[in-house]
């Protein structure tokens, strides 16, 4: 096995960009085009941000009231999330939890890292709950929509698979709840399980998506060639029209601190 240092970290993000557009892939991570967050984009980035900052605070025994007088909507927010979720009221002692718990799993030549908002590991079961700072529709058909969109998201799949990977915990007993904190609505949530066919299922796409990834490399490498469309790329993806239009005049190589906050970071929905 290769030492971390020589590993290629690769992280939910490029897993799902390079699974809905492997030319926006090439685009940003080899060729480091890509623009600056619109002042919206990053509003949202930074309350997305200190949200994150105050939970671990809190769960740290740090103060956070700093936080909370500062931005009345992000205390209120605290509150509402308190008053659902009983377990960030009630610790038990005989068992582990943390927050931004980070773990790392070696697949092939890839480094996976993964960080748990709050990781709660009892002695038979392991609960993931992570925070998302977007708003979401109260609407049914809408809830079902995005329930849909974060099973197939590579931020729940590979939670769950690095977890059981690298703990003595069945991908039975993991599970995964989203929680959506954003007022003024009442926070809600979506939890999703696991079992072991879903974990041979990611094993099997990972193994594929990578091995695509590496071909992809050699080719764009040695033979000048572009990281080719999926066969729907035309009709799914949100990027074919943007790359394809001869319009569209590219951004310049940008620094990768825009890069890596384009790509790394969660909070804003797709």
């Amino acid at each position: 096995m290769k030492p971390e240092s020589s590993l290629i970290s690769i992280s939910q993000g490029q897993l799902n960009l390079l699974e809905t557009c492997p030319p926006q892939f090439q685009r940003i991570y080899l060729e480091e085009l890509a623009s600056p967050p619109t002042p919206q984009q990053q509003e949202r980035l930074t309350w997305g941000s200190r949200f994150h900052l105050l939970m671990q605070q809190r769960e740290l025994g740090l103060p956070i009231e700093s936080l909370t007088t500062e931005d009345q909507e992000m205390g209120n927010s605290l509150k509402a999330l308190i008053d659902e979720i009983p377990e960030l009221v009630t610790f038990d002692s005989n068992n582990f939890r943390e927050a931004e718990h980070n773990r790392t799993l070696v697949f092939n030549d890839y480094l996976f890292t993964v960080i748990y908002d709050l990781l709660i590991a009892e002695k038979d079961k392991a609960k993931i709950l992570d925070w998302k700072t977007y708003f979401i529709s109260e609407d049914e058909k809408k809830l079902v929509k995005e329930r849909q969109k974060l099973a197939k998201n590579w931020q729940t799949r590979l939670y769950f698979y690095v977890l059981a990977e690298t703990s003595d915990y069945s991908p039975e007993q993991i599970s995964m709840t989203y929680w959506f904190v954003k007022l003024p609505h009442k926070p809600q949530s979506l939890t999703f399980t696991y079992n072991i066919q879903q974990h041979q299922q990611t094993y099997m796409d990972l193994k594929l998506l990578l091995s695509q990834l590496d071909r992809y490399h050699i080719q764009y490498l040695e033979e000048k060639k572009d990281f080719p469309h999926r066969p729907d790329c035309k009709k799914n993806c949100p990027y074919y029209k943007i790359i394809n239009s001869e319009s569209v005049d590219f951004p310049k190589k940008c620094d990768k601190n825009w890069q890596k906050i384009l790509t790394e970071i969660e909070e804003i929905s797709l």
